[in-house]
């Protein structure tokens, strides 16, 4: 299987971790990593987002070219999923998507940790649109920003754990990490809290795999 991680943002060494998490995840899948150039250097809010569209659109044909199997959407914000899900050539998911999939089914009920309050709506909507509304009890911003959370100092370790242990004490059963920054932070992020932790790039990659092979 060729799977094509996309990144909505310019951040090229974000890219690179994603990459690293997803292929760890699912050694027998050939992954590959594109940043999508014409981005800005953060997805933080629906105008970033929307900036990013156009440049993940272009992205498109070469994605054909190379056979990419499924694509994946590699930012929380499950950025212009839609509309390259009507043009693509293959499946399209987001890794935001992926994580309230099995937040849902695995747990029942989840809560969020993101980075900014900019966020919150964005991730509320697509969690409602999706139809987990009720299963999330809460989307909690952290107040990170989104490369403070990729550059995994220990004060935004320490601060989002914060965060999490409090999704913990108010009934969430796992916490979805809402930024695909956080992904190179689970394991330590798991250590401090001891609340199950879902990654959007783990849950994407073992989807994926589930859609290809229902598909074979």
């Amino acid at each position: 299987m060729r799977l094509l991680y996309i990144n909505p943002n310019s951040t090229a060494s974000m890219t690179e971790q994603i990459v690293g998490v997803a292929r760890a995840a699912l050694p027998e899948a050939e992954i590959i990593g594109w940043t999508n150039a014409e981005g800005p250097p953060a997805i933080e809010g629906p105008e970033d987002g929307a900036r990013a569209v156009i440049g993940l659109r272009k992205l498109l044909p070469e994605a054909k070219a190379i056979g990419a199997d499924l694509i994946v959407i590699a930012c929380f914000d499950d950025t212009g999923l839609e509309e390259l899900r009507a043009a693509a050539h293959c499946p399209v998911i987001g890794i935001g998507q992926a994580a309230y999939t099995i937040g849902a089914l695995a747990f029942g009920a989840f809560s969020v940790v993101t980075t900014l309050p900019v966020s919150v709506p964005v991730l509320e909507e697509n969690i409602a649109h999706y139809g987990f509304a009720g299963a999330c009890i809460s989307v909690r911003a952290s107040g990170v920003p989104v490369l403070a959370v990729e550059d995994g100092s220990e004060p935004v370790r320490a601060r989002l754990s914060e965060e999490i242990a409090a999704a913990g004490k108010e009934g969430a059963r796992a916490v979805a990490l809402g930024c695909a920054g956080m992904a190179h932070l689970r394991a330590d992020l798991s250590e401090r809290t001891r609340v199950p932790l879902i990654d959007g790039v783990v849950a994407s990659a073992q989807l994926a795999r589930a859609i290809q092979a229902s598909l074979a």
